[in-house]
């Protein structure tokens, strides 16, 4: 039952949902500022971190491109013979990509520049173990023992910061008088980022998604987030998480999007992941995943079952 994303798919209803906010022709909105509006998509192979055996090679060509999506591809249907490429799990919906990145990037990570996550910090190595421990001795006495994605209050791996996860990888973008919102199709979760300037929270005021402000760059949409909980652990990140995003328009059907991650008391120094979304006419379907629901009853009436057949 520890799979990701297994306790949402018994909740998954495939009902597209249709947004207002589409994007237009041109690629200015009436502000003047860049149209990001409409559906996208990150969908991607490209890794967060970069293999240790591409270890010093930033960019792929695109003849190696191809090699190694195909063996990543090949690898996939080996392990799984049902999977043909694509993913067809009996159990959970997969997609999980064909491509690599547009850039031909070896990694999200650009920086540090070998392409892997630094260090964590000692305090966030020993909170790490301590979870790790408590969880082999209480691994279900309650639902909050289960990860947030089973009890299906956020998904920690795609955001934010928004990447590539298993399935459900669009994204829906829509900019108003003095907000932008931004819809992410796994676990619905939506951000309202607020463009007027005003402040954030105060700090004892804690978000899932952390506490967003938005402000032009330029041509670029920058967001600045704040006020995480202690529970997200982004890759090991902690309530002191700042979240700095940026979206560029490239070109129509193309927004790069660039976030780094400052979290002084969990990595031992800041870094920076790219991720290109692309332009989509597939659907955003409704991710009717709840708390309370069936898996996570059933996830406790095992441990229960388990606990009494143990004599504890």
């Amino acid at each position: 039952m520890d799979r990701p994303g297994w306790c949402c798919v018994f909740a998954l209803v495939m009902t597209p949902l249709s947004l207002s906010g589409q994007a237009k022709s041109g690629t200015r909105a009436a502000d003047g500022h860049p149209d990001l509006q409409g559906m996208w998509t990150n969908v991607t192979i490209t890794p967060l971190e970069r293999p240790r055996d591409l270890a010093g090679k930033a960019y792929f060509t695109p003849e190696e491109a191809a090699a190694y999506e195909k063996r990543i591809i090949e690898g996939r249907e080996q392990a799984d013979p049902d999977a043909a490429g694509t993913v067809a799990d009996p159990v959970v919906w997969w997609e999980r990509g064909m491509h690599v990145v547009s850039t031909l990037r070896t990694s999200m990570i650009i920086d540090p520049a070998d392409g892997r996550l630094p260090p964590l910090t000692v305090e966030a190595q020993k909170r790490m173990q301590d979870s790790r421990a408590y969880s082999r001795l209480h691994p279900a006495d309650g639902p909050e023992d289960r990860s947030i994605q089973e009890r299906c209050l956020m998904e920690g791996s795609t955001g934010p910061p928004m990447l590539s996860g298993p399935y459900n990888n669009n994204i829906q973008i829509v900019q108003a008088a003095g907000s932008v919102m931004m819809v992410t199709e796994m676990i619905h979760d939506v951000r309202v980022i607020p463009m007027d300037g005003r402040p954030h929270l105060p700090q004892n005021i804690r978000l899932w998604t952390g506490d967003p402000r938005g402000h032009w760059e330029g041509d670029s949409l920058v967001v600045d987030s704040t006020n995480f909980t202690n529970k997200t652990h982004f890759r090991g990140s902690d309530e002191n998480l700042h979240l700095i995003e940026r979206f560029r328009l490239a070109d129509p059907e193309t927004i790069i999007y660039q976030f780094t991650i400052d979290d002084p008391t969990a990595f031992s120094k800041p870094w920076t992941g790219e991720l290109p979304m692309h332009r989509t006419t597939e659907p955003m379907y409704e991710f009717a995943c709840h708390e309370g629901n069936r898996a996570m009853e059933h996830i406790l009436i095992n441990a229960r079952a388990a606990e009494k057949k143990a004599g504890n």
